[in-house]
């Protein structure tokens, strides 16, 4: 088995343009938007962070941490967004690694909980999240699962 190194983006400044292409790629939001959040955590106008699984330099695997990601409940903040990891990967637990690596962190800031938007059913519950209501993503006809960690 493989051993992935699981960073922050402040471990690693160096990879912000990559990781910001890298999202892009998997969620199509403008890569700015990624740059601007990131550039904002780099630079310590906030502890929102962003965390990467690493296989050598390649990233295999990420998430965000934002004040709201896209949907219609402004209220549960912040939100762990772009989960992902490549196909390749998956099933190896590095989702769930780079989940609790957010929440810890964000946890030794004191900001907690946390809330996230997902169509899984499931997934999440493995790792400490509870499902806590319904909400609907932005230009989204069906509504999504929000979950809590506390």
């Amino acid at each position: 088995m493989k051993a992935y190194r699981y960073i922050t983006l402040r471990e690693e400044p160096g990879k912000k343009d990559e990781a910001a292409e890298w999202f892009h790629s998997k969620w199509h939001v403008p890569k700015k938007a990624y740059l601007d959040c990131m550039e904002a955590y780099l630079s310590w106008e906030t502890e929102y962070g962003w965390y990467l699984c690493l296989d050598g330099e390649r990233i295999t695997g990420g998430l965000g941490v934002i004040e709201n990601d896209f949907h219609d409940r402004k209220d549960p903040t912040p939100n762990v967004c772009a989960v992902y990891t490549e196909e390749d990967c998956r099933g190896r637990g590095s989702a769930g690694k780079l989940l609790h690596l957010a929440v810890e962190d964000m946890r030794s800031k004191g900001i907690t909980p946390l809330y996230l938007l997902t169509d899984h059913t499931g997934f999440y519950e493995r790792y400490g999240w509870e499902f806590l209501c319904m909400a609907r993503g932005d230009g989204e006809e069906e509504p999504s699962r929000m979950y809590i960690h506390r």
